[in-house]
Formats: C-alpha cells, structure tokens, sequence
C-alpha cells in the first residue's frame, strides 16, 4: 500500500509465498519484482533461480540475512539488487526506479570501428557481440563493462569508476556486485582469469582490457 501511494502510477501484484510468485512471474511478465528471500514454502533464492531459467526481468532481493555469502549468493543467481532490512520504503523504491532505469537505459551506440580481440568481436554500432562468429547475449550491465573497458583498452578503470558508470553513482561501494558481473562476463566471451586473461584484475584497485590475439576473430557469422 505505502508503495502505490509514494508511486501512485505502477500497478502492484503481490504473491505470498514462492510458487505462486513463481506462477505470477510467468504469467503477468512483470518490469520488475521485489523479491523476499524469507517465504513459506521455498525460498527466495530457489524462486530466484526458477525465474532466470526463463526470464531476464529485474529482481530486487530483499532480506533480513546481512552476511556477505547471502548477498552474492543472490547477485550469482542473477538479482539485480540486494537490500538487507531494516529499510524505508523511501530507499526501496530508490532503489526499484534505480534498477529500472539501469534496465532501460543502454550505453548508447557508438560510430566508432569494431573491436576485435582473438575469437571476440564487438560492434559497438549495433551493441552485436560475437564469440568465433557466434553471437553471445549479455545483459545490459554485462554489455557495459564490456563496453567501458575495451573502450579503455589497457587503461585501469578503478572499481568505484566502473560502478559509477555502468550502475550509477549511488552504487560505488558495492564492489560485490562488479566482481560477481565480472566473473558472468568472462564466462560469456571464454576468458579465463588464471590463463593469460583479457579482463586483468588490478588487485584492489580495479580492471583493465587487455586484447589477447587467440586464433582468428570473425566478424560474420558465416
């Protein structure tokens, strides 16, 4: 209730327990949800990991556990957001408007050549990744790391930077949620941190790119 009436313009469904919220997810397609991770029947981070087998939508995650492990846990099964109670709905819906407008706003396309590095190529015209000719999906945060340090190729973007840019100024000190998207990324263009990797950890100060000519890189998908 105090929700719709600090934001009188959404249309709030609510579920109380797991499944239904589950069942509601696939139903009504919502453009964000507020996830608890304290439910009745299964827990927020099993309905978490049901709606991603799916769906990209936003999820916030909303607990009384403040150990670090839990808070990863649920940027690994792919929350957008992470908030520990006590909070005021004041911060919440900061919080909410925050991730939509992450959700929606792109980095914008760029004229500039694209970038090739081994088997990685981004055209940053069309936001088009590919891996060996194959096309990759990122997410928009993902896609924007990848953007900002490549676009910065051997420069270290501090981490503080790299949050400022891709998650918004009010997201700075939450270097959880840059290692675990960081870690996403390299799954999804082959890189390996332990193996002559392209996304080079400056241990407590941030990343940088570095391209790695590994085999040909093809820019078609023929």
């Amino acid at each position: 209730m105090t929700f719709n009436l600090r934001w009188p313009e959404a249309d709030v469904v609510s579920a109380g327990a797991g499944e239904e919220g589950v069942l509601l997810a696939e139903q009504d397609a919502p453009d964000i949800i507020i996830l608890d991770i304290g439910l009745p029947d299964i827990d927020g981070f099993e309905v978490l990991a049901r709606i991603r087998q799916s769906s990209d939508v936003p999820v916030v995650m909303l607990s009384a556990r403040h150990e670090e492990v839990d808070k990863v846990k649920g940027l690994e099964l792919g929350a957008d957001d992470y908030v520990t109670k006590p909070f005021s709905h004041t911060e919440l819906l900061a919080r909410v408007r925050a991730v939509l407008r992450r959700t929606e706003s792109q980095v914008p396309a760029s004229d500039g050549p694209p970038y090739e590095a081994g088997p990685l190529f981004i055209d940053y015209a069309s936001r088009d990744v590919l891996l060996s000719g194959d096309p990759i999906k990122l997410t928009p945060i993902e896609y924007g790391l990848l953007y900002h340090l490549t676009r910065n190729e051997n420069r270290v973007l501090t981490f503080r930077t790299l949050l400022a840019k891709v998650w918004g100024r009010e997201y700075m000190d939450e270097t959880d949620y840059l290692k675990v998207h960081i870690q996403h990324l390299r799954r999804k263009i082959g890189d390996d941190p332990q193996n002559d990797p392209m996304i080079v950890n400056e241990r407590g100060v941030g990343y940088k790119f570095v391209r790695r000519d590994r085999g040909a890189a093809r820019g078609s998908r023929s």
